[in-house]
């Protein structure tokens, strides 16, 4: 309803940039761009795909609110990325939620038309002054964004601390977890538990790319975290893991003795019930993290915690859209899998 008639309602708006307000989900100030996920010393370090991957802008939102009865945005991404399997609302729209009732109730969507957009998200609201979360794009970067309201209208900085800032929840991983391939920014699991749990989250995942670079453990561990959720799996070979899991581990827990670890098995592909080369590798994978998992514990680690894969998208085979990458369906499977055991997690570290 909100794009009939939109070029006149945008048109009659006034725009303030985004930059003015609170930006949830970022893990460290010392950044050259403000939407970008990894500190800037990390680009002469860090591998290439996983820099340019950290300009990607999963997990962040800008947190604000207003009285005006219309909201809309303008915005421009730094790839205008197109993939055949992912909607281009997730790859680079924008995902608007309010709360009400002390929840968090989605919106709408801005969908992208290309590089720039203008977008009215919402329109005929009642004008009451409402704390609103505006998620960026999952899978570009921004080099602008403004949000447009009523003139008449204030906007200002939220009142409310939610998602709470303090002690976020860090995830690291995959493509999954940056938020392939659901239909918009709010579905991404990631974001998802953070609105179930009342929680900044730090989305920390690199498609193709979570593949325990140990300079980002180095980078996780100097967050102050409530928790720390490691879900690459799908990226690693054995090798790898064998060679750099238990060190990455450490990394964390030399500064972070104390901070609850959860480590999650890959996720149960549907094809590999019919390719058994892909069954295979996810059986060793995941029975390798189990060996990982037992030897950190033997050795006196308290705070490590495990999932496994057996229910965390369903076995109905109806999770993905291409076997590996989740639908809304698989990631919202996926946090109701998560959201008790992080919760656990966080409830007992607070207690400590």
């Amino acid at each position: 309803m909100a794009e009939s008639g939109s070029a006149a309602v945008t048109d009659s708006l006034k725009y303030v940039n985004a930059s003015a307000f609170q930006l949830t989900g970022k893990g460290y100030t010392d950044t050259l761009h403000k939407y970008q996920r990894l500190p800037d010393r990390l680009e002469a370090i860090t591998r290439p795909a996983v820099w340019w991957l950290s300009k990607n802008c999963s997990g962040l939102a800008i947190r604000f609110r207003t009285n005006s009865t219309v909201i809309a945005a303008k915005w421009e991404v730094t790839g205008d990325v197109v993939m055949n399997h992912f909607a281009p609302s997730g790859i680079k729209g924008l995902d608007l939620y309010g709360l009400k009732n002390g929840k968090w109730r989605f919106v709408n969507s801005a969908r992208p038309s290309g590089k720039t957009s203008t977008s009215v998200i919402i329109d005929h609201m009642t004008g009451e002054d409402m704390e609103y979360m505006l998620y960026l794009p999952l899978y570009d970067g921004l080099t602008n964004l403004e949000i447009g309201i009523e003139t008449v209208a204030t906007i200002q900085k939220p009142m409310i601390d939610s998602p709470r800032k303090d002690k976020p929840v860090v995830f690291y991983g995959t493509s999954i977890t940056q938020g392939g391939c659901v239909s918009r920014a709010g579905m991404a699991y990631p974001n998802q538990l953070s609105r179930m749990l009342d929680r900044q989250i730090v989305n920390l995942g690199f498609s193709g790319n979570g593949q325990l670079d140990l300079e980002i453990a180095e980078v996780m561990a100097d967050m102050d975290a409530s928790c720390f959720v490691i879900d690459c799996l799908p990226n690693v070979t054995i090798k790898q893991m064998n060679e750099k899991y238990v060190r990455f581990l450490e990394i964390i827990r030399k500064k972070r003795p104390d901070v609850p670890i959860l480590l999650v098995e890959n996720i149960l592909f549907p094809h590999m019930s019919f390719d058994q080369t892909v069954f295979s590798l996810l059986k060793e994978q995941n029975a390798t993290l189990q060996l990982i998992y037992s030897g950190q514990k033997a050795r006196g680690d308290r705070h490590l915690y495990y999932v496994k894969a057996d229910k965390l998208i369903g076995n109905d085979s109806e999770a993905t859209v291409d076997g590996i990458h989740l639908t809304d369906l698989g990631s919202f499977r996926m946090t109701q899998n998560l959201y008790p055991i992080i919760h656990k997690l966080i409830k007992y570290a607070n207690l400590r």
